[in-house]
């Protein structure tokens, strides 16, 4: 059930203060977070099976400009090869994530793809390939698709057109819209610190999360790629870099009742850390790679991503050992939305 704080609210709470205010804004998400989604962690595996990608957005690794990128696209044997393992490793969904390339045949493999992983494996799946027509959503919906991640990134139009050459942002948010009246689970989210966004933008991503309904919801801090058109931007919260937490736990506040993963860029940030950190200040998803390790060093949207250099099963080990010592579980099933559900007793929305 989504929270009705009001813009001056999440803004208040984004201007809490190092210390204790923070700390007692990341200690309520955290309990909100038990009280709607438990203390299990949902494993969702990752398989980036292609770089290939059109567009030229201004902070990606893999945008199609960047020619010192090695492109490639993984076969449909060796992605069900990977999807088939994640099994034995507590993991119940697979996310098949890359570039933005659509094509008629292609959009059509996929689907095939789709419906192949569903046949023969147990697990949900979630695509993460960009913006498409509502039928090539319903064909892959159709195909078994179970949920989409498409983030928004700014809710910002002129922030968005500036950084996205290739389409505006009522383009990806009708796509948004397609999927959840096609009955898809719908992911989206945002990065934090761009290039010109302020406080205000800030807390505007937040309430078009909640606005959009949406069942999970992806941030991360924004980590300048040196291949790319703002390698030397800075992120804009550099000198408090907590504020990326901050964002995280005042995101929980307004939606108590999304998915929110622990998203790898902030142990990138926060090396060997900034996961956990991100479990204990409102996140309950955690999402191991499973992209073959041959190819994850061709996979770089942002620098010093972690878990290059190990194996999957290295990666899907590491996460127990994680999950263990901040004493949380992993959840069993497919982690489906659980969006409409009320706790027993609802928390206040008292300001703090």
């Amino acid at each position: 059930m989504p929270h009705t704080w009001k813009k001056e609210d999440i803004l208040q709470f984004l201007q809490a203060r190092p210390g204790t205010e923070r700390q007692a804004l990341y200690d309520r998400a955290d309990a909100l977070r038990r009280e709607y989604m438990g203390d299990e962690v949902y494993l969702r595996g990752i398989i980036e099976f292609s770089n290939i990608c059109r567009n030229d957005c201004l902070y990606c690794g893999i945008r199609a400009g960047n020619t010192r990128v090695e492109r490639y696209r993984l076969d449909d044997e060796e992605i069900l090869d990977v999807a088939r393992r994640m099994i034995g490793y507590g993991q119940t969904t697979v996310v098949l994530q890359s570039g933005e390339a659509p094509s008629r045949e292609g959009d059509a493999a996929l689907g095939r793809l789709l419906a192949r992983i569903k046949a023969e494996t147990p697990l949900a799946v979630t695509l993460s390939v960009g913006n498409r027509p509502r039928d090539v959503y319903a064909a892959w919906r159709d195909c078994g698709l179970d949920r989409y991640l498409l983030r928004f990134e700014t809710s910002d139009p002129a922030l968005f057109a500036r950084l996205h050459p290739d389409s505006p942002l009522a383009e990806r948010l009708r796509c948004l819209d397609d999927l959840r009246t096609l009955g898809v689970q719908v992911g989206s989210g945002f990065m934090v610190g761009l290039p010109g966004e302020t406080l205000s933008v800030l807390a505007d991503n937040i309430l078009l999360c909640r606005d959009l309904g949406l069942d999970m919801i992806g941030i991360g801090p924004f980590l300048p790629h040196p291949d790319t058109p703002l390698g030397q931007t800075p992120n804009v919260h550099a000198l408090d870099p907590d504020m990326h937490f901050l964002a995280l736990a005042v995101l929980r506040l307004a939606n108590p009742d999304a998915h929110i993963p622990a998203t790898t860029a902030f142990d990138a940030l926060f090396p060997g850390t900034g996961r956990n950190l991100a479990l204990v200040r409102g996140a309950n998803v955690f999402m191991p790679s499973a992209t073959p390790a041959a190819r994850r060093k061709d996979y770089l949207l942002y620098p010093d991503k972690p878990c290059v250099d190990e194996t999957g099963d290295m990666c899907a080990r590491c996460v127990f050992g994680r999950l263990s010592a901040i004493g949380r579980s992993v959840g069993l099933g497919p982690g489906h939305s659980l969006r409409g559900r009320t706790p027993s007793s609802n928390p206040k929305e008292a300001p703090l």
